[in-house]
């Protein structure tokens, strides 16, 4: 890059956008995250970036110019229960009131921006994919502020993917899952990405080129069409249980699934009371003794340098929270990447699609596109903005097993065993069957050491 490109993080948590963006020359200028472990973990890896700590408090240091406005913001915020009205008439609630305070930061930014004649910044945030669903129309709320509307975009159902060219920003949005970049975790996150007027985010979230990659997965149900907008959703919800048994010198390893479920910030505390307890996606099994992942493993389903959280003064149960909150970093890496090449060499080439996308017939704005996950937009040509790359990488979650050292801890007991399995059995749950095996076997010592008291 000819000039130094700058970025600020908000809910920074551990920074995975620094891990992301550093490679290509993005320089972190503020972090802002409150919660004690995270603050610690940015502390120790990151001391020469300033942590300005709460959030709301930035549109203001920014506007004082007291921090930098920098060329690229990102975060993630909670994004339930509120609405543009509340928001103007200081009604909404604390968790909406940061997803605002987001925009606010944004505006603020660019405010700056523009009386130091430099063009508008990009802004990338990340969230769970569910706000697409979320009944408030949290998504139409925030989309409409991020574009500069004064009242919520609604829709009947929000797409996995779109556009909308607005007022003050162009907006696209993408769900993406990570276990299509090389973790062996599905983890479908939504990621928006907005600039100015002039910037086109579609240019750099989707996809163009000659790949349809439909044909590259088995998919049910599909129909011959030019437009193959919804052909991976049958294939998306497949489950499979593919069992997988590895040797590593003296270890014998068995997985129960070929990649595991969304890993969430409770894992450290409810690792036995949810799906992956009956799915195994979330355990492994060392010499046929069953337990769950370590932090260290966790830190490798995430995409982090082993034992990133491996600091003074952590628990396990920090570990887990601050990794299952933190973003997938291959993926922030691939947005990185492009992000990057625009900064350095702008849209080399626009590829316009629009005319060749039918709009739905519940969007009223001429300017709002509802994408579904592949587009042909020409003979040979298409537009993918699905959840899969059309370069997909595969994971193997092999790689990501700690094969010494794991502490005693981890291990299920007996009597934990027997405790899924009588719930298991209570709720007419459906389970692994190698699963189901393994613990009833180990749960059957329970009864050989009562036998013998």
């Amino acid at each position: 890059m000819e000039r130094e490109v700058t970025f600020g993080s908000v809910c920074s948590g551990i920074e995975a956008a620094q891990l992301a963006f550093n490679p290509f020359g993005l320089k972190q200028v503020w972090s802002s995250e409150i919660a004690e472990f995270p603050c610690k973990v940015l502390a120790h890896h990151f001391p020469y970036v300033p942590n300005v700590g709460d959030m709301t408090n930035i549109p203001q240091l920014i506007l004082d110019k007291k921090h930098i406005a920098p060329d690229l913001f990102c975060g993630g915020t909670p994004c339930q229960a509120f609405s543009l009205a509340g928001w103007k008439n200081g009604l909404a609630d604390e968790r909406g009131q940061l997803t605002m305070t987001f925009i606010e930061i944004a505006n603020a930014i660019d405010t700056i921006r523009a009386k130091e004649n430099k063009k508008p910044a990009i802004v990338l945030w990340e969230n769970v994919e569910g706000v697409l669903n979320d009944k408030t129309n949290a998504f139409g709320n925030f989309l409409a502020g991020l574009a500069g509307y004064d009242t919520e975009l609604i829709v009947n159902k929000w797409s996995k993917s779109g556009v909308i060219f607005g007022k003050t920003r162009n907006v696209a949005w993408r769900v993406i899952d990570a276990k299509h970049f090389g973790l062996p975790q599905q983890r479908k996150r939504l990621y928006v990405l907005a600039g100015g007027t002039d910037f086109r985010p579609d240019q750099i979230l989707f996809e163009f080129d000659d790949k349809n990659i439909s044909t590259k997965f088995k998919l049910q149900n599909s129909k011959k069409t030019n437009d193959f907008g919804n052909l991976f959703a049958e294939f998306e919800t497949i489950e499979t249980d593919e069992e997988q048994t590895l040797f590593k010198g003296k270890e014998k390893f068995e997985f129960f699934r070929k990649y595991t479920d969304c890993l969430y910030s409770a894992y450290g505390t409810k690792w036995n009371g949810n799906a992956a307890a009956y799915n195994g996606s979330l355990y492994v099994a060392q010499n046929d003794r069953i337990r769950r992942f370590t932090p260290l493993e966790c830190e490798r389903l995430m995409g982090f340098p082993d034992n990133y959280t491996l600091i003074n003064g952590n628990s396990d149960t920090n570990r887990y929270q601050a990794v299952g909150n933190s973003w997938a970093v291959p993926v922030v890496k691939w947005l990185g990447e492009r992000i990057s090449k625009y900064f350095e060499f702008g849209h080399s080439q626009i590829i316009e699609w629009q005319k060749s996308v039918r709009q739905g017939k519940d969007n009223k704005n001429k300017n709002l596109y509802l994408l579904g996950d592949v587009h042909q937009i020409e003979t040979g040509k298409f537009l993918n903005a699905s959840l899969i790359p059309n370069n997909p990488l595969e994971g193997n979650i092999s790689d990501i097993v700690q094969d010494e050292d794991v502490p005693e801890k981890f291990y299920l007991s007996p009597q934990a065993c027997k405790g899924i399995l009588r719930r298991k059995n209570e709720r007419n749950i459906k389970m692994n069957s190698e699963l189901e095996r393994l613990m009833t076997i180990i749960s059957e010592e329970l009864n050989y050491q009562n036998a013998s008291m």
